[in-house]
């Protein structure tokens, strides 16, 4: 009834007297009003007690019917949400989406749809498009091909976008490209919600992408920011290097991760207290950070020079347990500081566990990982907060100051000047507790010191498209981020009784 009657925003019953009147909606809801604080509390009590993938399904279910408690819930407490909307829960969750999808988020491209691209985007309702995720479902974290249940992750991602950077959501569009999937379990599951044929590639799938890439832009201007998620080191690399300098685009995987983790191995020099010149990088695995690291260190930054010694096991090859207890202790024997960074998503693809490493290197150890881990204590007494090295201390403050600003190409000294940012957030209190980075529940403050660092970069270097230039560019940033705060709908009063509503606050 309350979707019929009422154009505006959904409140439940944080609407007041005088909104309830002047909507026509009063008696429709309860007579008690419900500040907004208060819903949040109520949501908490539902979401208590309940299995990841559960508190998953109700997150998605209260961002699909009021959008702005659900954005005022993550913001309440990021480090509990994140896991729950993002890694490691929402492996789960795509490789349960049959069963856990109830309302479609974002925009299903079929390769079958080649040639009608731009009619589909006609059918979204949002017209002022600024960010977009998208994936073919081919590796989603490391769980492999997942297929059309792969959505979760650009859902995810670009609800991140607004709970750590402020992107308004309804900027944002999440896309799914379905060319089929070469899971084979998928194709005979007959809850599978994608095409079941084996996965279209050369050039039909070439051609789908260019086709997406240009219709994209041609609706929603050449700064409309396209961030590439979870495609397959086949295809990660080529379409990036292909489209970075002809769209605004970016591939998280790729650039986001490598900035993460440099801005850990930044942060990780002011224990071991020498230069990154001192230091040899081993890597595990093929993953798509492995090259672009070495990208990110060599940049711009004469001063990031090659190394010298073992000193870091960064993990990139989705394989859990890869850091054995020889590999972690040789590291340990030959090395006063390992720094060890198990960076595989969910958590179960994670190289080693936090408790792994620091008990295997007697508490020496300096600890990052792609997904949480809990606080670790030793034996004798001492206790660590392993840091996570979470992409999302870079792509939401980075997607802000690039919308905000009108950033056309983004280069890879944007990553690198986002890892600095990260690393220079970092204190000697975080330090001592082990942490590589700033704590998640300060991460919209992170995101938005990053926006502004892009913002200014963005401008020195002539690569904005928006002016005149903002002479103040914390409140120009600041002036485009989204309030989940409801918003008030009624100018006028009403003469009506004091006591018709009672009111129930924190």
């Amino acid at each position: 009834m309350l979707d019929v009657c009422v154009s505006t925003p959904l409140q439940g019953m944080a609407f007041t007297l005088q909104e309830r009147l002047q909507l026509g909606i009063h008696g429709l809801l309860p007579p008690v009003y419900l500040s907004q604080d208060v819903q949040v509390l109520r949501i908490m009590k539902s979401y208590e007690g309940r299995n990841p993938l559960d508190k998953y399904i109700l997150l998605m279910t209260l961002q699909d019917r009021n959008e702005k408690l659900f954005y005022r819930l993550l913001t309440s407490d990021v480090e509990e949400f994140m896991p729950i909307v993002y890694t490691p829960t929402v492996g789960l969750a795509c490789q349960q989406y049959g069963l856990a999808f109830r309302r479609p988020r974002g925009l299903f491209i079929t390769v079958h749809d080649k040639g009608h691209i731009a009619t589909m985007l006609n059918s979204w309702p949002e017209e002022n498009i600024k960010a977009i995720v998208v994936t073919d479902g081919e590796r989603i974290l490391g769980l492999g091909d997942l297929g059309s249940y792969g959505m979760g992750i650009p859902v995810g991602k670009l609800a991140l976008y607004t709970a750590c950077g402020g992107v308004p959501p309804q900027q944002c569009l999440p896309v799914l490209l379905d060319v089929g999937t070469d899971n084979q379990a998928l194709l005979e599951d007959p809850l599978y919600i994608g095409l079941k044929h084996k996965r279209i590639r050369g050039k039909e799938y070439d051609d789908l992408i260019d086709e997406f890439m240009q219709a994209v832009t041609d609706k929603y201007g050449m700064n409309c920011l396209i961030q590439f998620e979870d495609f397959a080191n086949s295809n990660a690399f080529r379409l990036l290097n292909k489209y970075r300098n002809r769209y605004c685009t970016f591939n998280d995987d790729i650039q986001g991760t490598a900035s993460v983790a440099v801005a850990g191995v930044l942060a990780a020099l002011k224990i071991t207290k020498n230069k990154l010149s001192d230091h040899t990088f081993v890597f595990q695995g093929a993953g798509e950070v492995r090259g672009q690291m070495k990208i990110c260190m060599f940049c711009s930054h004469t001063q990031y020079s090659l190394f010298s010694f073992l000193l870091l096991c960064a993990g990139v090859a989705a394989i859990g347990g890869a850091f054995t207890e020889k590999i972690i202790k040789d590291m340990a024997s030959f090395n006063e500081r390992p720094i060890i960074f198990a960076l595989s998503n969910p958590t179960s693809k994670a190289e080693c566990t936090a408790e792994q490493c620091y008990q295997l290197t007697e508490g020496r150890g300096i600890f990052a990982s792609g997904s949480p881990f809990n606080k670790v204590t030793l034996a004798d007494g001492r206790s660590f907060i392993p840091g996570q090295g979470n992409n999302a201390y870079v792509f939401p403050g980075v997607a802000l100051g690039v919308i905000a600003c009108g950033v056309r190409q983004i280069s890879d000294d944007i990553f690198l000047t986002t890892a600095e940012a990260i690393a220079d957030m970092v204190t000697e209190e975080h330090l001592a507790e082990g942490r590589l980075y700033p704590p998640l529940n300060g991460i919209r403050e992170v995101s938005f010191k990053i926006a502004v660092k892009v913002v200014d970069y963005a401008y020195r270097h002539k690569i904005a498209s928006l002016y005149p230039e903002p002479k103040d560019k914390e409140a120009f940033v600041l002036s485009h981020v989204y309030s989940p705060d409801y918003d008030s709908f009624v100018q006028d009063t009403y003469d009506w009784p004091v006591d018709a509503m009672k009111v129930q606050d924190v």
